[in-house]
């Protein structure tokens, strides 16, 4: 199936108005169980962060929602004023955090050397970029305390099953409403929620340097991607029969690895269980119980 500005596989479409009424009771029952009646999130101006920016405030309400921009040097001005789009549609708060004098402090810049040294002048991108995600989060956590809000996650099904995305930074979040929409999913979703047609329609990016895009760099489209995962973990099909089913053998391959090397990112750390009752093992309560109200 094609859309007005994007490509949905047929097998992935969904019921969005039961999907916005799932996610929308989610998001009120995460706040409710930890006590919390507000939320944050960091506004990239990417599709993702949008439609969780339009699925909270849909939830809860534009006034309880803080969203917080948070550009590097480097950044895409594009990528902001999307951002501020999404802002100026849903009338909630915001703020702009530059976090280019926190990067540059640790890694350097202009021959400069930061906090790292001169081995931080020679980062590659791609470690500058997992530490600038990293940053944004420490940002988001420190406004959660003053804005008194749950820190709400952004990330999608596809990114969280190949790795596509960084431990403690952008993966870091209180709770995850499109955890599990894939790419192609987050768009059809954001189309009938009125996310921007021009934010539905860009190639998705981290941003992590000028004309950076996902797909060119791991060489694969969503729409593709996607049914091929939806086939494996969904419908847990196997490799061989994904071949059959006409996907492309080195793509198969590829997305196999991506999955399982990427596990270690969907679990919490593990623990050396010695005692009887270890916490996350076998000490399991749900996120609010007797006793543990916020005072």
């Amino acid at each position: 199936m094609t859309g007005a500005v994007f490509e949905l596989p047929t097998e992935l479409e969904i019921d969005a108005d039961i999907a916005r009424r799932v996610i929308a009771e989610f998001i009120r029952g995460q706040l409710r169980q930890a006590g919390f009646e507000r939320a944050v999130l960091g506004l990239s101006g990417g599709i993702d962060s949008a439609l969780v920016a339009f699925l909270v405030a849909e939830a809860i309400g534009a006034d309880r929602l803080l969203c917080v921009m948070l550009p590097y040097r480097t950044s895409s001005p594009a990528s902001r004023a999307d951002a501020e789009e999404v802002v100026r549609r849903l009338g909630c708060s915001s703020e702009l955090v530059d976090i280019s004098a926190m990067v540059d402090g640790y890694y350097g810049r202009d021959a400069v050397p930061g906090a790292l040294g001169s081995e931080g002048l020679e980062a590659a991108p791609l470690r500058r970029g997992n530490f600038m995600a990293r940053m944004r989060m420490a940002v988001l956590y420190d406004r959660s305390v003053t804005w008194g809000g749950l820190v709400v996650g952004t990330g999608n099904k596809t990114e969280a099953l190949i790795g596509y995305t960084t431990l403690f930074g952008d993966s870091a979040c209180a709770f995850n409403p499109i955890g599990d929409l894939y790419k192609s999913q987050v768009r059809q979703l954001a189309a009938a929620i009125g996310v921007p047609d021009a934010i539905i329609a860009k190639a998705p990016s981290a941003d992590l340097w000028p004309g950076q895009t996902d797909e060119s760099e791991a060489g694969f489209s969503y729409p593709e991607l996607d049914r091929l995962l939806f086939w494996l973990i969904d419908k847990r099909r196997s490799p061989e029969e994904l071949v059959g089913k006409g996907f492309a053998p080195g793509l198969v391959a590829w997305a196999t690895r991506a999955v399982a090397g990427a596990e270690f990112k969907r679990q919490v750390p593990p623990i050396a269980k010695l005692g009887p009752r270890t916490a996350g093992v076998d000490y399991l309560y749900p996120r609010r119980r007797p006793g543990s109200s916020r005072s």
